[in-house]
């Protein structure tokens, strides 16, 4: 059988990998100049291919859909993935919370091993090949190109990707093909994205890396996220780890209202151990002006901007300072108070919350169950996770579960 695969990305090249070893004709056509542009940025250039986490926590990190990866996961698991790349050549190694990335810290190793695979199994690629449009035909479908060819194909695997980083070539065709054959799409938002933010002083903490802090977002009262790690002030608001992986919860909450964002600068501490401490520093330094304490609890790039939020006198003496004011120095330690204004857009989001409707697909195969013969696979379903790895095994498993299907087991 002649199989199409619309888009040269993580998913398709690794569905037209297992698709041609199985004997089938497959074709890739690529919109861009090469292969794999979204995958050689991933994990800031090192590609974080998977995570070696029990099944479990792989499932709970989805976000979007888990029940739907179940099938799929199970049928190409993160082990498998890794045995896959180091059968063919590609060293491993795994990091703090099981990444797993190559032992050369390059990206261009994994794509270097996908694009060799892909020679080695027979798959023809076409490169700056835009298919325009997708269509059902009594045998088979028709593919139309942007430059007025038409292939055509006895099954077509969809692996667009979504709308995140456009550079790379990723544009939404996916989503049009899926609603032309009468498949519902549900909204997209930008995910694993930084957030906006109101206050002013943000800018000048830009650069500012925070380690070991814990964060809350909050609606109202309600407690929409919790988190612990690491996080990065900007000059429009916040980014890192902790960040990115709160907007796969929150990303649609955001879209739609202001949010408070809580940090917990000292989570280590009780606010009693913590009250104790100052105290004892005060006491020290009760002669001090209140800018010449703040060494003692803060990075240096937070000092200027701390009386400012804490509303007492950077010129003030220690022993001046009133136990209002005190209770206020040290509620911004443990619940510094930020208002997050919305999303950056999909040119910083990793990935794109929203998709084809799992509703309209077979789990076990991705085949979409109103139009036989066509699947969708990758980001283009609406299916995320959390960072760590598992944005990229969804892509794997769900393209092996179509290219172990398509054409007939």
């Amino acid at each position: 059988m002649k199989i199409a695969v619309i888009g040269g990305g993580a998913a398709g090249m690794m569905a037209s990998v297992l698709a041609a070893r199985r004997g089938q004709n497959v074709h890739v056509y690529e919109r861009n100049e090469k292969l794999g542009k979204k995958l050689y940025i991933t994990g800031k250039g090192r590609c974080n291919l998977t995570n070696a986490c029990e099944m479990e926590e792989l499932l709970a990190s989805v976000k979007s859909n888990p029940k739907f990866l179940y099938s799929s996961f199970y049928g190409f698991t993160n082990q498998d993935v890794m045995g896959f790349f180091e059968k063919e050549g590609l060293k491993l190694k795994v990091e703090r919370g099981n990444r797993v990335f190559p032992l050369s810290d390059r990206s261009g190793d994994v794509l270097d091993t996908l694009r060799r695979a892909m020679k080695q199994a027979g798959v023809e690629v076409h490169l700056n090949c835009r298919v325009k449009e997708i269509s059902k035909e009594a045998d088979g479908f028709a593919v139309e190109l942007a430059d007025g060819r038409t292939e055509k194909a006895d099954a077509v695997i969809v692996a667009t990707g979504g709308l995140s980083y456009e550079s790379t070539g990723s544009s939404g065709d996916g989503y049009l093909f899926a609603e032309k054959m009468g498949l519902r799409v549900t909204e997209t938002v930008p995910s694993l994205v930084p957030f906006n933010m109101k206050e002013s002083f943000i800018k000048e903490l830009q650069g500012l890396a925070l380690k070991n802090i814990s964060i809350r977002i909050l609606d109202g009262k309600k407690v929409l996220y919790e988190d612990f790690g690491e996080m990065l002030f900007t000059h429009f608001g916040v980014s890192g780890p902790v960040i990115l992986s709160a907007s796969s919860v929150c990303a649609r909450k955001i879209c739609q209202k202001e949010l408070r964002l809580l940090l917990d600068l000292k989570p280590a501490l009780s606010k009693e151990q913590l009250e104790a401490r100052i105290l004892r520093e005060f006491e020290q330094g009760k002669n001090r002006q209140f800018k010449n304490l703040l060494s003692a609890f803060f990075p240096a790039k937070m000092i200027p901007v701390i009386p400012l939020i804490c509303q007492i006198s950077a010129d003030k003496r220690v022993n001046e300072i009133t136990r209002e004011e005190r209770g206020r120095f040290l509620h911004c330690m443990k619940e510094l108070e930020l208002t997050i204004t919305g999303l950056r857009g999909y040119h910083e989001a990793v990935i794109t919350k929203g998709g084809v409707s799992v509703k309209e697909i077979d789990p076990a195969t991705m085949e979409a169950k109103k139009v036989p013969g066509l699947y969708f696979v990758g980001e283009v379903l609406d299916v995320d996770a959390v960072t760590g790895g598992y944005n990229l095994q969804i892509a794997w498993s769900t393209a092996a579960a179509a290219a172990l299907h398509v054409g007939g087991i």
